[in-house]
């Protein structure tokens, strides 16, 4: 049987390719990328040939070129995955193509690399001893707020995705559904203009409110806990007592830094 090679890629900065993968991507002969294009800038910025056979593999194509790789695999084949950042499969297309190889009796091997959720959640401020991932809220927002509902009561750091076009729509939504909570906007991640926004949601929800960003936005917002929640007085609202406060939560909330203006426009 051949092998289905998950190839985690960077996030921003192309010296975060790991040397694992760096192999794996020279040594296949078949090569599946969500955007050929951002894919040959990699090979190139490495020095690393061309596998024989590329295609495409993106959320619009996802069924097909999953088929396309189960008949390579099939072939005796070993076929690596990539999407433009971060691991395939994490809210990029890649599941399809694993099942399918799974249920084929195929081997699937992660190739371990840079993540845009671990990066955001550790320079976030906020605890990271247990976080919920929910990957992009949905669009409209009577489905947004439902989303966001769903995480009112829990005590979990949050980390979420969005697009630029509704990052100031899903932080005023995470306000008005979730309350007041600190929280972190992080843009441009290992890039050269990477910047982390931290404060309250009131505070983002106003500091990005009309304000264009670059690039994809990573937001992680706190649990249900008195340290990171507050009302309109400032204090943390009535119905989350002592009692609630997880045991191992040691750390405080963080203050917020004076240099810490609104973000530039354009994202910085």
């Amino acid at each position: 049987m051949a092998t289905l090679y998950l190839v985690a890629t960077p996030i921003g900065n192309l010296e975060d390719m790991t040397l694992r993968g760096l192999r794996v991507l020279g040594s296949v002969s078949v090569l599946a990328c969500e955007d050929t294009r951002r894919t040959a800038v990699l090979l190139q910025r490495h020095g690393l040939p061309r596998p024989q056979t590329v295609f495409s593999h993106h959320e619009h194509n996802e069924d097909r070129a999953a088929a396309q790789i189960l008949s390579h695999l099939d072939a005796g084949r070993d076929v690596a995955i990539c999407s433009n950042a971060g691991y395939p499969g994490i809210s990029d297309p890649g599941f399809t193509a694993v099942t399918l190889a799974v249920a084929a009796g195929h081997r699937v091997e992660v190739v371990p690399g840079a993540s845009a959720v671990p990066v955001a959640l550790l320079v976030s401020g906020l605890p990271p001893s247990s976080y919920t991932f929910k990957g992009f809220p949905p669009r409209r927002p009577g489905r947004r707020r439902a989303f966001l509902k769903q995480e009112e009561s829990l005590p979990h750091t949050l980390v979420l995705y969005e697009s630029p076009f509704r990052l100031a729509s899903l932080l005023g939504d995470a306000l008005a559904v979730l309350g007041d909570r600190r929280a972190a906007v992080c843009l441009e991640l290992t890039k050269q203009f990477e910047r982390v926004q931290r404060g309250w949601l009131s505070e983002l929800a106003a500091a990005f409110d009309g304000v264009r960003v670059r690039g994809e936005a990573v937001v992680v917002i706190a649990g249900r806990h008195p340290k990171f929640c507050r009302d309109a007085t400032g204090q943390p609202p009535i119905d989350i007592g002592v009692g609630d406060e997880d045991d191992d939560l040691d750390e405080e909330a963080p203050p917020a830094s004076p240099e810490e203006g609104p973000p530039a426009p354009g994202g910085g």
